[in-house]
């Protein structure tokens, strides 16, 4: 009788099959319910983390032509408040990595925190003095706080779920970034700088030395209030991850690379060419996501975007973030599932070239009216566009940098952390270019049909992009020299 002709054993052995599948299936779910967990908390606190790194990075907006006012500086001068910002990372990152390899990561997290609730502090005594050496070593301050914190956070977002959807989980994180990055150029100009249309050049140009001494004071003075609620928040979100159950996490890859110093470590990580393309790669969009948030408001309160309060300008940095928010919620929706974050970016790099030639091209005469809004230049909203190509450059480039580092990702993330250093130079160099030709254009008598220095040094974005193109297309797939 042949095996099938035993129907009892038949269904007793298919019977015995169905429950191990059962079975089988029941821990299959188990383990992926315990893996979204496991993922779930640990995206939660660090997308509450990118609202603060957002939040406290893009107030730089506001404060550069605002401190430009309250302390009397040219075009490029105003432009040491980035500098001072991102050098931070340059400098910090290495240090970083060493002191979170000696705390944890949870620790270092904590401590970054800590420190720029230091660095808001300092702008009390700043305000005070309204000396802007002083402020910028209180920005410094504060880099170095969220080098800290991007060494530490970066790498959880690439290791806790699948590589191919990194993108997609940065995407995220960046929404609460720019979110952020939306709101604090509108609430400080709201609560805070309001009134700032009372301090134009016109008024303290007929006002006396210590009326004008006098009225610079009072405006510096608008800042001492938020940085030190501020700093209280962070030391209260400081104490919180202390406590919070975000996991530890190892990237060393079987304890390879612990017996080698860090300088060891960092010349072994540069033998990854896409690490180094990635660096490179990082340093230059920084440049173009910097100058695309921080600049606009300069740029439009030189083509006369005032409004009626005479601050309008202040808040253009959120027109940016909107655009990099629309940018991110696309990641989010087609990475991994419909678009690869290599073509992701393929398309970014494209599409800041584009925009970049139409800024330099336009004449700022060409207006658009938007609901609600002053009358506004067509360039600066190109400008602002700028943030929807750079929204989805950081989710890209970071894990295929990392990919295929095994124990020297954690030192190849901090090297990436470096790369920040494109927001410290690049805006230095637009800013003196910018000057150079208004400088220029005001010596030979042609400054009314001479489009401005602040219009045409953005042609500095032209090799950024290119460099984001060659990564997407050719960079990231180096593995040997």
């Amino acid at each position: 009788m042949s095996f099938l002709n035993r129907p009892n054993l038949c269904f007793y052995v298919l019977k015995i099959t169905n429950k191990e599948q059962t079975k089988n299936m029941s821990q299959i779910d188990l383990t992926l319910k315990k893996e979204q967990n496991s993922t779930l908390i640990p995206m939660v606190i660090l997308t509450s983390l990118f609202f603060i790194f957002g939040f406290v990075t893009w107030l730089n907006g506001p404060l550069i032509p605002f401190f430009k006012l309250a302390c009397e500086l040219t075009e490029s001068q105003s432009y040491f408040v980035t500098f001072a910002f991102y050098i931070a990372y340059f400098v910090m990152a290495i240090p970083s990595s060493f002191l979170i390899e000696k705390v944890g990561y949870k620790n270092g997290i904590s401590l970054g925190l800590g420190v720029i609730a230091v660095g808001a502090l300092l702008f009390y005594p700043a305000a005070a003095s309204r000396t802007f050496g002083f402020f910028l070593i209180a920005l410094f301050v504060m880099g170095t706080g969220l080098a800290v914190l991007q060494t530490a956070a970066n790498p959880y977002v690439v290791v806790i779920g699948p590589r191919e959807s990194a993108a997609a989980r940065i995407s995220v994180l960046g929404i609460a970034n720019k979110l952020a990055g939306f709101l604090a150029p509108l609430l400080l100009t709201s609560l805070v700088l309001s009134n700032i249309g009372d301090y134009s050049a016109d008024k303290i140009a007929v006002m006396t030395s210590v009326q004008k001494e006098s009225a610079l004071d009072a405006l510096a003075l608008q800042l001492q209030t938020p940085y030190i609620y501020m700093a209280v928040i962070m030391v209260v979100l400081a104490v919180l991850v202390k406590f919070s159950p975000l996991p530890e996490i190892n990237l060393d890859d079987e304890g390879q690379v612990e017996h080698l110093s860090i300088f060891k470590q960092i010349k072994q990580a540069f033998k990854h060419p896409q690490l180094v393309f990635g660096v490179i790669t990082l340093m230059v969009y920084i440049a173009a996501e910097v100058l695309a948030g921080d600049s606009i408001g300069g740029f439009g309160k030189q083509l006369g975007v005032y409004g009626e309060s005479g601050s309008f300008y202040l808040k253009l940095t959120s027109f940016t973030m909107t655009f990099m928010v629309i940018g991110y919620i696309l990641g989010i929706t087609l990475i991994p599932k419909y678009v690869s974050q290599v073509s992701a970016l393929k398309v970014s790099g494209f599409l800041g070239l584009i925009l970049v030639a139409l800024i330099v091209i336009l004449s700022p005469k060409i207006m658009v009216q938007l609901p609600g809004i002053p009358q506004l230049p067509v360039i600066i909203i190109l400008v602002a566009l700028l943030g929807l190509a750079n929204a989805l450059c950081w989710p890209a480039i970071w894990p295929m940098a990392l990919q295929d580092l095994g124990g020297y990702t954690k030192i190849g993330g901090a090297i990436l952390i470096m790369g920040i250093i494109g927001g410290a130079v690049f805006p230095l160099f637009y800013g003196l270019l910018a000057d150079t030709i208004n400088t220029s254009n005001a010596a030979s008598g042609i400054t009314e049909t001479a489009k401005s220095g602040n219009q045409l040094a953005y042609l500095i974005l032209l090799p950024a992009y290119l460099m984001i193109v060659f990564f997407a297309f050719k960079g990231h797939k180096y593995r040997k020299w």
